[in-house]
C-alpha cells in the first residue's frame, strides 16, 4: 500500500488514536509511543509532546505526576470528561463515515 497517500489522514487521526490509547487507563508517554510504534502511526516525542500539550489545553486530557522507582517522576495522562465525550463522538462519526463509504460504493439502482 502506498502510505504517502494517507499521510494527511494519519496526521488528522493521531489525536483520536491518543484518546483511544489513554481511554485504556493512565498512560505514560513511552507507553503511548510503544503502542503506536507497532502501527502506521508511529511517531516521535517531538510530535507527541506538543500534541499532548494541545490536548490538555483543549481539556481533553489531564495528567498527574507519579514517583518512579527507576528515575525522575513521570507524567501519566488520563482522559478528561471532554476527552471521553470527544472520543465517543469520533467513534460514532467513524462508524457513519465507513458506512457512507460502503454505501456509496454499491451499484446505483438508477442505471
Amino acid at each position: 500500500m502506498d502510505s504517502e497517500k494517507f499521510t494527511t489522514l494519519r496526521k488528522g487521526l493521531l489525536e483520536f488514536l491518543i484518546l483511544g490509547i489513554v481511554s485504556s487507563g493512565r498512560v505514560y508517554v513511552a507507553d503511548m509511543m510503544q503502542r503506536l510504534s507497532k502501527t502506521d502511526f508511529a511517531t516521535q516525542e517531538g510530535t507527541l509532546y506538543p500534541l499532548l500539550s494541545k490536548m490538555r489545553r483543549d481539556q481533553l486530557l489531564d495528567y498527574e505526576w507519579q514517583e518512579s522507582e527507576t528515575g525522575p517522576p513521570r507524567k501519566y495522562y488520563k482522559l478528561a470528561a471532554t476527552g471521553r465525550k470527544q472520543l465517543a463522538e469520533f467513534r460514532e462519526y467513524w462508524k457513519s463515515l465507513t458506512g457512507l463509504i460502503d454505501e456509496l460504493g454499491k451499484p446505483s439502482c438508477k442505471q
